[in-house]
């Protein structure tokens, strides 16, 4: 991290908001954002490794305190998965949404830990770059976005068969009149491109947002004994309001991959 005699509020936040990256190759078109990706594939093992150790060590009689949080949580997420799709969803839907919930929420959950303890943390581990909060780069909302929108036109197809997708894409929603095969076309493309942009973006843009807000609110400590007061307040304020942000964003991300997956298992 700069020094204190160097730090102003532009270095303070482009410390805290830039990404340890490394290229591919010498002017290589790929940057790979390391702590990205080490961060979203730590907290993965960390959580689900947590539900395979609670599962492995199940009971049928009363369940202990962590068995029973772990069921709540599966249950919550089976009855949303009933609600929206009609098919086998015990086959994949249903663990592909308790997958998706539960890994954005750890990862956006990073969010609360505390930014500057945190950055002199990985200082000390020879990190001057290194953002915590995987759901804070758009790369990675994107991605899961992607993986969900390329599912959703493997089951289109699976289900339907190529030739019944294809079908899909040029008659519907107007009817089979040839004349508007590339009406339907162009309607079906624009919702196509738009369900991934939409779908990461808003997981970003909420996570993205409340990031910066805590970095502001940790500018305003830094002001002076009032600040560090008000900066304190206000910060622990948002910490709780930011943690119905981050249940609710996943929420929100793990409804639209169902919304989507069930979408692709039904005709037209």
């Amino acid at each position: 991290m700069a020094s204190d005699k160097e730090l102003t509020p532009t270095s303070y936040m482009d410390h805290h908001l830039t990404n340890l990256t490394s290229s591919v190759g010498e002017g290589s078109f790929w940057t790979l954002h390391v702590d990205t990706l080490v961060m979203s594939s730590l907290i993965g093992i960390i959580s689900f490794g947590f539900l395979w150790w609670v599962v492995r060590g199940a009971t049928s009689g009363v369940p202990g305190k962590r068995q029973a949080f772990v069921e709540l949580a599966i249950e919550f997420v089976d009855n949303q998965v009933k609600s929206t799709f009609h098919g086998d969803r015990h086959a994949f839907v249903a663990p592909a949404a308790l997958t998706v919930f539960v890994w954005v929420f750890m990862m956006s959950a990073l969010d609360f830990l505390p930014i500057d303890i945190m950055a002199s943390v990985y200082e000390l581990l020879g990190l001057h770059n290194w953002r915590s909060v995987p759901t804070a780069d758009v790369n990675t909302t994107f991605a899961l976005a992607l993986s969900v929108w390329l599912l959703m036109i493997f089951f289109n197809i699976k289900v339907k068969g190529l030739g019944g997708w294809i079908h899909e894409l040029v008659c519907t929603p107007f009817g089979k009149n040839p004349l508007l095969w590339p009406v339907n076309l162009l309607f079906n493309l624009v919702e196509y491109v738009s369900k991934p942009l939409s779908h990461s973006l808003r997981l970003y843009g909420n996570i993205y947002a409340g990031e910066i807000i805590f970095l502001l609110l940790g500018m305003w400590a830094a002001t002076g004994l009032a600040g560090t007061l008000f900066g304190t307040v206000l910060g622990a304020g948002w910490a709780i309001f930011h943690i119905l942000i981050v249940t609710l964003q996943a929420f929100i991300f793990m409804m639209l991959t169902v919304v989507y997956l069930s979408m692709a298992h039904e005709s037209h």
